[in-house]
């Protein structure tokens, strides 16, 4: 079983927009992130620590400046927390293993696809396309990219 942690080195490895997000709870200026209008099969990975966070499959547009999706990939690899900062109570998404600032989820996703919008920040994530997948050691995982 593939081990995901934050380390020294992969902090060091983000631009400052990726490091403002990831580990100051940031939020990217909508309709900028690079990963808004990837269309491509494969799956998304936390940008500090590598461990699968959500699939293609679950990518939708919902319109809000951010990637959204449907629901997580891998559920025990993300943390959802109160946060009231804004002076109302969101719930942050936080990945479980390098405790990165996600991005929120909220309950005005597709009703037919469970109802929530996991609003993401593209410079938390890295995309692994289908084709990468194997060789980067997502393989197990390539069934769920639809």
């Amino acid at each position: 079983m593939t081990r995901y942690h934050k380390t020294p080195e992969a902090l060091a490895r983000l631009s400052a927009e990726e490091y403002h997000v990831t580990q100051e709870a940031g939020t990217e200026r909508p309709f900028t992130g690079a990963l808004l209008g990837n269309k491509a099969r494969g799956i998304y990975v936390d940008i500090v620590s590598g461990e699968p966070l959500f699939a293609s499959s679950d990518k939708y547009e919902s319109g809000c400046g951010w990637p959204s999706f449907t629901r997580p990939l891998v559920t025990s690899h993300v943390v959802e927390l109160p946060d009231p900062s804004l002076g109302h109570m969101r719930t942050e998404v936080r990945s479980a293993h390098g405790d990165s600032h996600l991005g929120h989820v909220f309950e005005d996703g597709p009703a037919e696809a469970g109802g929530l919008r996991y609003c993401i920040n593209s410079a938390a994530l890295r995309f692994v396309p289908v084709e990468e997948m194997e060789a980067q050691g997502y393989g197990d995982l390539i069934d769920q990219v639809g």
